[in-house]
């Protein structure tokens, strides 16, 4: 479906935007803490480099997401699927790192609740347009 005639839903938007936006700020802030030695450094504190890496690596993958939603694509469904999985995954990692009396930022708590929530949002919405209603 990945015409550019095509006229699309207002969810589609909402969704897509949201997508590539989640994105940008997720590449923009992971990127200032892993790359650049100053002030997002400091502000990051306590963080776990392999939640800050699997966040930074994931925001490329919000953008094509982002993409693919934009078209219609099934691939993008799938893909919306495997990263909240995957966010959900860290997060359960993360979990058990503060269990195991792990230094720890509150933040990062409220940033992957944030991002499993809006993954499995995205991801049902993507399953349900472009997953569910291609077969039945």
């Amino acid at each position: 479906m990945s015409s550019t005639s095509v006229k699309r839903r207002p969810a589609v938007w909402a969704v897509t935007t949201i997508a590539i936006l989640f994105g940008l700020l997720t590449i923009k802030s992971g990127g200032s803490v892993l790359f650049i030695d100053g002030e997002a450094r400091v502000q990051a504190g306590n963080y776990l480099p392999f939640v800050l890496w699997f966040n930074f690596m994931a925001g490329f993958a919000y953008l094509i997401v982002g993409v693919g939603l934009w078209r219609e694509e099934r691939w993008a469904a799938w893909l919306a699927i495997l990263i909240a999985v995957a966010t959900l995954a860290v997060f359960a990692l993360f979990a058990l790192h503060i269990l195991d009396g792990g230094s720890y930022e509150q933040r990062t708590v409220i940033a992957m609740s944030a991002r499993s929530l809006i993954w499995t949002l995205i991801a049902t919405f993507a399953w349900k347009s472009l997953l569910k209603k291609s077969t039945a």
